[in-house]
């Protein structure tokens, strides 16, 4: 697997606030736009189990109404 560069999620639109994804080393890497230096790694299987669970709702417990 190539590095790649960071791709913003199409959801973001056109504001900053945005999580980027890019294949790096043979893993995924996830980050916030805004916190660039702050990532997650993972391998691709984690990281298709981890969209898989996210579409399911599987997170949205964590999610709050506070902003």
């Amino acid at each position: 697997m190539r590095n790649s560069s960071w791709q913003k999620s199409s959801y973001s639109g056109s504001n900053a606030d945005c999580v980027e994804v890019r294949a790096a080393d043979g893993a995924i890497e996830l980050r916030e736009s805004d916190e660039g230096h702050i990532s997650i790694r993972m391998s691709a299987r984690r990281f298709a189990a981890f969209l898989q669970e996210t579409k399911a709702g599987d997170f949205d417990h964590l999610l709050t109404t506070d902003a």
